[in-house]
This record gives structure tokens, C-alpha cells and sequence, in this order.
């Protein structure tokens, strides 16, 4: 019997965009079960707490993992993405890239994860030509200033967005 390839697509996905549900639909074509680890990354000052990325990530991946009947399984992260990795069993990283200019980083942090565990992968996948220029950091800058975010995240992300942007707002947290 065939072990169970398990794939981990870390990040921060502050927020969750159509780019990355298009890298985790896609990942299921290549494992058998997929781990998108959510990363406390506080060094980039998220918009969203960890707990409610993860909530948003779930709510988003509950309907490809229903429909296409694979597990897909969101859980947060605070160590080594390596040994993150590890706990989880799995034997492949997955990592989205939108551009060349992502690849050199990229490219850098494989290097290092190799060293640490020769038994892992990684797998880059290029975004699809429709999401290649969309980016978390870009959707809250578009957002914050009042512009249309809803052709780069999900109708879903679009409302809590909206409503974080309106208590930051309220509370003085974002200049004019």
C-alpha cells in the first residue's frame, strides 16, 4: 500500500486571497492531503489575529476540501517551519510564487529547509496568470483606503475586511 503523501503551504495569508486558494486547490492535485500551516509572523504586524486567520482560512478551504472530497486541514504555527513540518508527517512544502523577483528568496529558503531535513521537498508552484499580481500586503493597502478589494479576495474575506477597516478607522488606528 502506498503511504499518504502529505503536503504543509505555510504562510501568513493576512489576508487569505484568491491567489492562495488557487495554489491550495491546486496543491490537491499533488498530494493526499494538504496542511496550509498559518504562521504567527508578528514581525509583519498582521491585520488579523492569528486565530481569526485561521477561522478565515477554514471557513474558505471547507468548501474545496468538500467538494473535492481530500483533507485539507488548517492549523496555526509558531516554531521552525521545518519543524512544523515534521510534526505534521509530511514529506513536501508547498510554496506559491507570483513572480521572478519571489523566486531568489524562495529559492534561498528551500536551500536551507533541504539542509535541514533532506527529506523534504519543496514544490513551487506559479500562480495562475489571473491572481500573479495579487498580494496580502496589496489588498489591505487597497483596502485601507477605502478602494474595491472584492476582485482579489473572497466575497466572505471581502465582509471581514471591510468590518476590520472600520474598527480601525473607528478607533483612529488609520490616517487619513
Amino acid at each position: 500500500m502506498d503511504s499518504v503523501k502529505v503536503g504543509v503551504y505555510p504562510g501568513t495569508f493576512d489576508p487569505v486571497t484568491k491567489g492562495h486558494m488557487d495554489i491550495i486547490e491546486r496543491a490537491m492535485q499533488i498530494v493526499d492531503k494538504l496542511i496550509v500551516g498559518v504562521a504567527v509572523n508578528a514581525g509583519k504586524g498582521p491585520l488579523f489575529t492569528l486565530e481569526d486567520r485561521v477561522r478565515l482560512l477554514r471557513d474558505e478551504v471547507a468548501e474545496v476540501s468538500l467538494h473535492d472530497g481530500q483533507g485539507i486541514e488548517v492549523r496555526p504555527f509558531d516554531t521552525l517551519l521545518m519543524h512544523f513540518v515534521q510534526s505534521c508527517d509530511a514529506t513536501i512544502i508547498i510554496r506559491g510564487l507570483r513572480a521572478v523577483s519571489d523566486f531568489e528568496y524562495e529559492f534561498q529558503m528551500a536551500g536551507m529547509n533541504r539542509r535541514l531535513d533532506p527529506g523534504v521537498e519543496t514544490v513551487f508552484m506559479m500562480a495562475s496568470d489571473k491572481y500573479q499580481l495579487i498580494a496580502s500586503r496589496l489588498v489591505k493597502e487597497i483596502g485601507i483606503l477605502g478602494g474595491d478589494v472584492s476582485h482579489f479576495v473572497s466575497p466572505r474575506v471581502t465582509q471581514e475586511l471591510i468590518a476590520r477597516f472600520a474598527e480601525l478607522h473607528a478607533a483612529g488606528g488609520v490616517g487619513e
